[in-house]
């Protein structure tokens, strides 16, 4: 018989965990994109520059 309202909840904690690295995951990339994005822009920026003083 299984137990009624004893202990905890199942698999809280694997969920708990697995959420936390996840949202780690996530936000690792979303940095990542945005750093790159930044160091095109200057990339971009300084050919530009570049351009204009030639």
């Amino acid at each position: 018989m299984p137990k009624k309202g004893k202990g905890k909840a199942k698999n809280t904690v694997n969920k708990a965990k697995h959420t936390k690295l996840m949202n780690r995951k996530i936000n690792k990339v979303k940095l990542e994109k945005q750093l790159h994005k930044e160091r095109l822009k200057a990339i971009i920026k300084k050919a530009n520059e570049q351009k204009e003083g030639e």
